[in-house]
């Protein structure tokens, strides 16, 4: 054998050796729960997100401490009007420079009627079901999804209609959040099971699903177990239960039935303020029959 070939061996055995530490050194995805249906997601390259930002909710004891601290935001999804969703959008987006990422009806009626900044919503940064959008330099798609649920929205003080007024807030959705050489991850809004959820992993293999099941107002933990059955998520996390009382949808009963009808799926139950890391996982793919 040559001293090269020798040399060639030996530095290859030492990649492959050094192939687990260094995936482990990449940057990850940080997903966050914050209480309700509240995330902050901040991506490998540093980017961070924020969906239906109720941060100061019963759920989350040091939600005041957290809002005050957010100094940073590129992006605030919400998937529909209603205020326990809504929540501290608004500050947030005065405070950062956050544009918001919503249907053009949701979009449209939240700077009309719920004050929020309007030059940090536009045509960029809206879509409808269906639809899908490329966003912060390509590091982020967002694929909008529909949901069985409403979407009324309370106006806020300023607007030139009775404050709490139900305005038109447009369909209520969800949205599947690919991150470039990271994961795509499903927030379902508020919704009850219907049977399309088994076409949401058109847009790419769902890694994480985040997941209502708080019942009364949203399915429940069977009927969301069935959900996660539908789209296949690796990975599902419940969410909108525990506030309030009427929410009695638990964490452990879901955890059962996505067992029985889901059980290739990890259930990982969060405590507000938690961080999930996800690993690198898929690159972003479009929607199968989408142009290049």
């Amino acid at each position: 054998m040559t001293p090269r070939r020798f040399f060639s061996i030996v530095f290859a055995a030492a990649l492959l050796a050094l192939l687990p530490v260094l995936a482990l050194a990449a940057p990850l995805t940080q997903v966050t729960w914050l209480g309700q249906s509240a995330y902050k997601i901040v991506t490998p390259g540093g980017r961070i997100l924020f969906i239906d930002p109720w941060i100061d909710n019963p759920k989350n004891p040091k939600g005041a401490e957290t809002l005050a601290a957010i100094d940073k935001a590129d992006l605030i999804l919400l998937t529909h009007g209603h205020g326990d969703h809504i929540g501290n959008t608004v500050e947030i987006a005065k405070k950062t420079g956050a544009q918001l990422v919503a249907t053009f009806d949701l979009g449209k009626a939240m700077v009309q009627y719920g004050g929020f900044p309007e030059k940090q919503f536009g045509f960029a940064t809206t879509g409808y079901f269906g639809g899908h959008i490329a966003l912060l330099d390509g590091e982020v798609k967002v694929a909008f999804i529909p949901a069985v649920h409403g979407s009324g929205l309370e106006a806020a003080e300023g607007a030139a209609v009775p404050v709490k007024s139900l305005q038109y807030g447009g369909q209520p959705g969800g949205f599947v959040i690919s991150v470039k050489n990271g994961p795509a991850i499903y927030h379902t809004g508020d919704t009850d099971l219907f049977g399309d959820m088994a076409l949401v992993k058109d847009f790419g293999p769902i890694d994480l699903m985040l997941v209502c099941i708080g019942d009364k107002f949203t399915m429940g933990p069977k009927r969301a177990a069935q959900a996660v059955k539908l789209t296949g998520a690796r990975v599902a996390v419940p969410m909108h239960y525990g506030t309030f009382p009427v929410l009695t949808g638990t964490p452990g009963e879901f955890a059962e039935e996505t067992k029985k009808a889901s059980p290739g799926t990890t259930v990982k139950i969060l405590q507000v303020g938690e961080t999930l890391t996800l690993p690198l996982a898929h690159a972003m793919k479009p929607p199968r029959g989408a142009g290049r």
